[in-house]
């Protein structure tokens, strides 16, 4: 059974955006191949076999990347509910006194490091369906942390 993809505006530009570097790459990487073709016997030709590397990552990810688009459903955040947590929403919480921002993203987007947690995550999971006010307790790597969620848009 294929998956849908879950997948913000922003993540969904940035797939398309480097499905066309990928393409771009696809055709340097022919060109690259045919070069070292050139250059004679290829079981010992370091720039053929370093070129049909690369292809063989790109084809690959461009496979993945095809797939993950056309399973993907788009998720409008102008269209969200901003009373309760979902999927798309910018969460700002509180935690011992410290105000914390995360966007709620698909498990394809999530970047901890950026604030974009999967809403699969323990922490994502636990925001979702709560609504301005309530307290999360989720168990962290540093044990039981409540978070106070302050606002969401």
């Amino acid at each position: 059974m294929i998956q849908e993809t879950v997948l913000t505006p922003e993540g969904h530009k940035k797939l398309l955006q480097e499905l066309e570097v990928l393409r771009q790459k696809r055709k340097i990487i022919s060109d690259r191949i045919e070069e070292a073709k050139e250059l004679g016997d290829l079981s010992e030709n370091a720039e053929y076999h370093e070129a049909k590397n690369d292809q063989a990552f790109t084809e690959g990810r461009i496979i993945e990347v095809e797939s993950l688009l056309n399973n993907a459903r788009v998720v409008n955040k102008s269209s969200k509910n901003h009373d309760i947590v979902q999927l798309g929403s910018t969460v700002i919480v509180s935690q011992n006194g410290k105000k914390l921002t995360y966007d709620i993203v698909g498990i394809n987007e999530a970047d901890p490091v950026d604030g974009k947690i999967s809403n699969e995550s323990p922490l994502g999971g636990m925001f979702l369906g709560k609504r301005k006010g309530d307290v999360v307790d989720v168990n962290t790597p540093k044990g039981l942390q409540a978070f106070k969620i302050e606002d969401i848009s």
